[in-house]
C-alpha cells in the first residue's frame, strides 16, 4: 500500500515527537508555515515521558555556572505555569542541611572553593546554599511563586519523615509538570493550528533534491513521499542516527546519551511538599509526591550504550536510589516499597565532559546549509522547551521571511484557559455538574484535560453513562477522546503516557483497553482499506 502524499511541499518537515519537535511544530505553524511531524512510535514515548517532571531552573547547574541555562528555565518556569495551570503547578522543595555532606569536587565552584576554602574538603558551608537558593529566587523575574525561607525541622512537619540529625532545611520553589501530556497537548496545538501530525511513521530516509528535501516514510497506511523546504531533526537519543543514516550526512557532532532512571514507591511521607536531597557522592535526588498516593524518587545519571529503547532501571540503580533515600528517612526505603521503575535518555549534546554528571544540559541548535536547510537539535530541557522552539524558528525564519513573529509565550495550551490558582474551583466545578465523580477522579480529570474534563463527561449524570468501565477511573469516554483528539493508539499510549492510570490498574484490565482499543480502531478505517 502507498500514501501518495508527494503534491504541495510542506515549509517544515519535522522528525521526531517529542517535546522538541512538538514544540517547533506548534510555534512553525502558528507563525504561518506548513508543518508535517513525524514520529516513529507514540509522542512522548522516549525521553519526552521519562522525565522526573519537574519545571525547573535546574538548581544544580549553578554549580557548573550554567547561569544563561538557569535564567531561562526559571523566567520560563511562571511563563508556562500561566500558560498550562492543569499540567504544571508550583511545588515547594525542602533541601535539609548537613555538615557530613561534601559534593563532587570536579565542578567550577568545588574547584573555586578548593583554592579558596580548601579547610572546607568539599563541604558546603549554609551560607554558601543560601546565596546559591537567592540568585535562584532573584535571577529569572519570580512574580507568582514564593521565595525561599528557613524551615526548623524539629518543628515544621517537613521534618517527621526525616532522620532526627536533620534539624534545618531551606524550602524554595518551582514546579511540577505531566511531561507526557505537555507533549501531546503542544502536537494537538499544532494539529489543530493546521499541522499535520504522524504518528507510528518511520521516516526511512531524506535527501536533497530539486531545491527541497525529499523524505520518504513508512507508516500505518504504507509508504509516504513528502516534499519540504526544511528539514527539522528533533530524533531526540536518534539525532545522530537521522543526521548518519536518514539524512547521510558526515557529521562531527553527537550526543552523549544519559540513562537517567527513577522508583517510584509507596507514599512516604503525607504532606505535599518535595525533598531535594544532596549525595556524598555530589549527586542530588529528588523524593516526590506522585500521583496522589505514591512517591517519585530520582534520578540517576549514567552513560548509556546500547539503542534507546533498552534503557531501563537496573538492579544497581534501584538499589543506589534507595540507598540514596535511606540516608535522609527515618525509615529506610526498601525494595518491597518499589511499585515501578521507568528510565529513559537524555541525549545531550557531546561537550567531552569526563562524567554524565558534568556533561552539559543546554541545548545545541546546529543549522546545515548545504542545500535546503537542515536543522537539527541536540539536547534540551523540559522546562526551556518552548524557548528552544523560538531559537529554533529564529535559524530558520530567513528561509521563510513570509513567517509572522513569535507568539507563543501567553498563548494557552489546550484545556488551559483558565487562571493559575483555580485548579481547585474548576474541580468544584466539575463534581458540582457530575455528583458522581469521586474527589480523586475529579481531580484526575482536571489535572489532565483542564476546561476540557467537561467535554469529555458531556451531560453524563451517572457513571454508567460513560460507558465501558475499565477501572481506576478510566471510562469509554475518556479513551475515545484520546483515541480521537490526542493520537492514542494503544493501552499502553493511555495508561502509561497520557495518563499514569497503569500503576492503578491490573494487567487483565489493561488487556481489556488494548482490544477495546483495537478494535474501535478497526471499525473507524474507511471500508477501503
Amino acid at each position: 500500500m502507498t500514501d501518495a502524499t508527494a503534491g504541495v511541499a510542506s515549509d517544515l518537515f519535522i522528525i521526531g515527537g517529542g517535546i522538541n519537535g512538538c514544540g517547533i511544530a506548534r510555534d512553525a505553524v502558528g507563525r504561518g508555515l506548513t508543518v508535517t511531524l513525524a514520529e516513529q512510535g507514540d509522542l512522548a514515548q522516549g525521553t519526552s515521558s521519562a522525565s522526573t517532571k519537574l519545571f525547573h531552573g535546574g538548581l544544580r547547574y549553578l554549580e557548573y555556572f550554567e547561569f544563561r541555562l538557569v535564567r531561562e528555565a526559571l523566567e520560563e518556569r511562571e511563563t508556562l505555569l500561566v500558560a498550562m495551570p492543569h499540567i504544571s503547578w508550583p511545588m515547594r522543595f525542602v533541601l535539609p542541611l548537613s555538615p557530613e555532606m561534601r559534593f563532587d569536587t570536579d565542578t567550577p565552584t568545588a574547584r573555586l572553593l578548593a583554592w579558596v576554602m580548601p579547610w572546607a574538603k568539599g563541604r558546603r558551608p549554609d551560607w554558601l546554599i543560601r546565596l546559591g537558593l537567592f540568585l535562584y529566587d532573584t535571577m529569572g523575574g519570580r512574580k507568582i511563586l514564593p521565595a525561599t525561607r528557613t524551615l526548623d525541622l524539629t518543628r515544621d512537619p517537613a521534618g517527621k519523615p526525616l532522620k532526627p540529625k536533620f534539624r534545618k532545611a531551606f524550602e524554595y520553589s518551582d514546579c511540577w509538570v505531566e511531561d507526557s501530556r505537555l507533549v501531546v497537548l503542544n502536537a494537538r496545538d499544532a494539529a489543530q493550528r493546521g499541522a499535520r501530525i504522524l504518528t507510528r511513521t518511520r521516516v526511512a530516509s531524506a535527501e536533497r533534491r530539486d531545491g527541497l528535501w525529499h523524505v520518504t516514510t513508512e507508516g500505518p497506511h504504507g509508504t509516504g513521499h513528502h516534499r519540504a523546504r526544511a528539514l527539522v531533526n528533533a530524533g531526540g537519543p536518534w539525532v545522530e542516527e537521522v543526521i548518519r543514516n536518514v539524512a547521510r550526512i558526515n557529521s562531527s557532532e553527537g550526543v552523549r546519551l544519559v540513562r537517567g532512571s527513577h522508583i517510584v514507591t509507596k507514599r512516604l511521607f503525607d504532606h505535599d511538599r518535595c525533598y531535594f536531597f544532596q549525595g556524598s557522592d555530589g549527586r542530588i535526588i529528588f523524593a516526590i509526591p506522585y500521583e496522589q498516593d505514591f512517591t517519585l524518587i530520582g534520578t540517576t545519571d549514567k552513560d548509556h550504550t546500547g539503542a534507546p529503547t533498552e534503557a531501563h532501571c537496573t538492579d544497581e540503580e534501584r538499589d543506589y536510589l534507595l540507598a540514596f533515600a535511606s540516608q535522609y528517612f527515618a525509615k529506610p526505603v526498601t525494595r518491597d516499597d518499589v511499585v515501578w521503575t521507568y528510565s529513559g535518555v537524555r541525549p545531550l549534546y557531546n561537550d567531552g565532559a569526563k562524567s554524565a554528571t558534568a556533561a552539559t544540559r543546554d541545548y545545541v541548535l546546529s543549522l546545515d546549509e548545504n542545500g535546503p536547510p537542515l536543522l537539527n537539535v541536540f539536547g534540551g530541557k523540559i522546562t526551556t522547551y518552548r524557548r528552544l522552539a523560538e531559537s529554533a524558528l529564529a535559524k530558520l525564519i530567513p528561509f521563510f521571511p513570509q513567517a509572522k513573529p513569535a507568539w507563543t509565550a501567553h498563548v494557552a495550551l489546550p484545556g488551559g484557559d483558565f487562571p493559575h490558582d483555580g485548579v481547585a474551583r474548576l474541580t468544584a466545578d466539575l463534581k458540582a455538574r457530575h455528583p458522581f465523580l469521586t474527589d480523586y477522579w475529579a481531580a484526575r480529570l482536571v489535572r489532565a484535560y483542564g476546561t476540557e474534563a467537561a467535554q469529555i463527561l458531556g451531560n453524563a449524570t451517572t457513571a454508567e453513562a460513560l460507558g465501558q468501565d475499565f477501572g481506576a477511573t478510566l471510562t469509554e469516554a475518556e479513551v475515545r477522546w484520546l483515541m480521537t483528539h490526542e493520537f492514542a493508539g494503544s493501552a499502553a499510549d493511555v495508561v502509561w503516557r497520557r495518563s499514569k492510570l497503569g500503576l492503578r490498574m491490573t494487567a487483565s484490565q489493561i488487556e481489556t483497553l488494548d482490544r477495546f482499543m483495537a478494535d474501535a480502531a478497526r471499525a473507524a478505517r474507511p471500508a477501503a482499506e
